[in-house]
């Protein structure tokens, strides 16, 4: 058990990346008796990439605005996260410093890691398509066809369509060539138009706004199973992201989609997606036209997927430039291995900007709805995209939220939404204006102030009792709590012990850490005795948490490469492709550690690393300790 020291981790801020704009689906929530918010697992109350307020924008800031935001930005200290388990030295590196070196596999339901390994559309699938005749696409479409509805398809012309004449005016032939448009150039709808008593056959992309009203009904043979299940792969994009691109593709709503748990943006991860009656095929023919997403392993079943009903996730994680030597490494790693590390909630549970999303969490607990509208919409210190600071700049001048969003080009980032909401219902109905945000974003921050107290309760645990269980700690007997006596702490470990979100339906620890919470909720006006809200979607049932959390399938190797750019993982993408593995030069200049880990839901990944390097991560300090390097 040691403290935190200061050492040395440089990472960079990471590419320019762009992403579509989406709403999240507002999926219902169930009080908890075991806490399964996540890093990569369970019910997203927090997706861990959210960014609630400021989230407007489609990419990441260059560097040096990046830098400035971050100077306003939260630490650690701030949200908690102070101790480590081990009493290795910590040492140095460059994490993420491309996204592939962090690779994430789902682990299913029945314990299997998910791979994406093959793209072929499965016999059955094909044997229950209805029978039709295959078009020659040379005597259907010209070339000069072909390209206009290639770059219709890839948004070169989003709003945009292409009309083809119909000379032979048959309703075979119009079958024909509305087959040929769609299964060369997925993403494309198509109509019959007559002018001039001429008939066209008309394409638009699906993703448009003078896009068909409604999907065209496709034939679903009763024998087969109503959802397509799929492993998505996916590069630099979260879920969500690569839910939206799918649905504008399929023309469907986001909700036709399901799964298991949120993964990261800045990585390569691999997951099972549930689909409701859309066939293999069609999802194939998407391949063509994705960029940084694949799609295959193919099969129907009868049931959607659910979320929090993964085993885990399988992380690859490479850790660049490392100063360590192969022994401290070891002792690390071994630490890890054995030990484990505290289960904090993470960073990205807090939010990037500097106004932190647990405390709009604690105003919307003491029901102080005044403080919740101008947290979410005051200016704030710090770069942030030109619009947002316009639209900031404009609530405060005239606190009219018509005015404020006009500034906003994005009207479904929080700041947004809260705006039409204030608009709509006017300034005197805040709650009823802040319920257009979507119900997942306005629980996570409830959840953030959740985390912050949790961290910072565990910190003083281990603070005051160390690795060991002791008399008055908790742990879990089924879904219940159980306080621990004297006698049952001395046959109990600390991987058992759990500790409570504050809440109405929990326990607290009876040593000094559980009156601990009551004097934390109190300084924040809170009364610990009352967690119920009056507005029931903000009461806080509680939850348990697991204070160690002791990896499985650990490995790791310390690597020797030359150049940088070069990926050190072998994607499953790559192995698709028959591209040879990476080739490791054992006199490399540059040194790496390569380490492989499967961790539970609600477990964050990026708290492993931290207990390996010994490392802040929080943006603030990876930032300043970038600039820095690279200045």
């Amino acid at each position: 058990m040691a403290e935190s020291e200061p050492v040395t981790i440089v990472v960079p801020v990471g590419e320019k990346r762009g992403c579509p704009e989406y709403e999240k689906d507002d999926a219902p929530s169930k009080k908890p008796k075991f806490e399964s918010d996540h890093e990569n697992g369970g019910p997203p109350q927090q997706d861990e990439m959210d960014e609630p307020e400021g989230d407007a924008s489609d990419g990441e800031e260059d560097g040096d605005t990046f830098a400035n935001m971050m100077k306003h930005g939260l630490t650690e200290l701030d949200v908690g996260i102070l101790k480590y388990v081990s009493d290795h030295e910590g040492f140095s590196g460059v994490l993420k410093e491309r996204y592939s070196d962090f690779v994430v596999h789902e682990i299913n339901k029945n314990g299997k890691i998910v791979h994406l390994d093959d793209l072929s559309v499965p016999a059955e699938a094909e044997e229950a398509q209805e029978p039709q005749q295959q078009p020659k696409e040379c005597d259907l479409l010209t070339e000069e066809q072909k390209k206009e509805l290639g770059e219709l398809q890839l948004f070169k012309n989003k709003e945009g369509n292409v009309s083809i004449e119909v000379l032979d005016d048959s309703k075979e032939k119009r079958t024909l060539v509305h087959k040929a448009i769609k299964n060369q150039f997925p993403g494309l709808e198509t109509k019959t138009e007559e002018r001039e008593g001429r008939k066209f056959i008309v394409a638009y992309h699906a993703a448009g706004k003078k896009a068909l009203a409604a999907p065209r009904k496709h034939f679903w043979p009763k024998n087969r199973g109503s959802f397509c299940h799929f492993v998505l792969y996916k590069e630099n994009k979260d879920t969500m992201d690569a839910i939206n691109v799918l649905s504008k593709f399929l023309r469907l709503r986001p909700n036709m989609f399901s799964y298991m748990g949120t993964k990261d943006k800045r990585a390569i991860t691999v997951q099972e997606i549930a689909v409701l009656k859309i066939t293999a095929e069609r999802l194939a023919h998407l391949n063509k036209c994705l960029m940084n997403l694949k799609l295959g392993n193919f099969c129907y079943k009868n049931h959607p997927l659910k979320l929090g009903e993964l085993q885990g996730n399988h992380f690859t994680v490479v850790i660049r430039n490392i100063t360590g030597t192969d022994e401290q490494v070891d002792q690390a790693m071994t630490s890890l291995k054995q030990t484990g590390f505290i289960n904090y909630y993470g960073m990205q549970r807090f939010g990037t900007t500097a106004v932190p999303t647990h405390h709009v969490g604690r105003a919307i607990l003491k029901n102080d709805w005044n403080e919740v509208m101008d947290l979410i919409l005051k200016p704030r210190p710090g770069a942030e995209k030109e619009f947002l600071v316009r639209c900031r700049e404009e609530w405060a001048k005239t606190q009219d939220p018509e005015a404020a969003l006009k500034k906003l080009p994005n009207k479904r980032c929080v700041e947004g939404q809260l705006l039409r909401g204030l608009s709509m219902y006017g300034k005197k109905n805040i709650v009823t204006a802040f319920g257009l945000i979507p119900r997942n974003n306005r629980l996570m921050y409830i959840h953030s102030y959740q985390s912050r107290v949790w961290n910072t309760m565990v910190s003083r645990r281990i603070e005051a009792f160390g690795l060991k269980a002791v008399k008055g700690d908790l742990v879990l007997k089924g879904t219940t709590a159980h306080v621990l006596s004297a006698e049952e702490a001395e046959n109990q470990s600390i991987h058992n012990i759990v500790m409570p979100l504050p809440g109405f339906d929990v326990i607290y620890p009876t040593h000094h850490i559980g009156e601990g919470y009551r004097e934390l909720l109190t300084a924040d006006g809170l009364d610990i005795d009352n967690m119920r809200h009056k507005v029931k979607d903000y009461s806080l049932a509680g939850a348990y948490r697991r204070i160690i959390i002791r990896p499985a399938d650990v490995s790791w190797e310390v690597i020797n490469y030359d150049d940088p750019r070069v990926s050190l993982v072998h994607s499953d993408f790559e192995k698709l492709e028959n591209k040879p593995a990476p080739v490791f030069n054992k006199e490399g200049k540059y040194r790496a550690l390569r380490m492989e880990f499967s961790l539970p839901p609600s477990t964050y990944a990026t708290m492993a690393i931290r207990e390996v390097l010994k490392l802040d991560t929080s943006i603030k300090k990876q930032t300043q300790l970038n600039t820095t390097w690279f200045n």
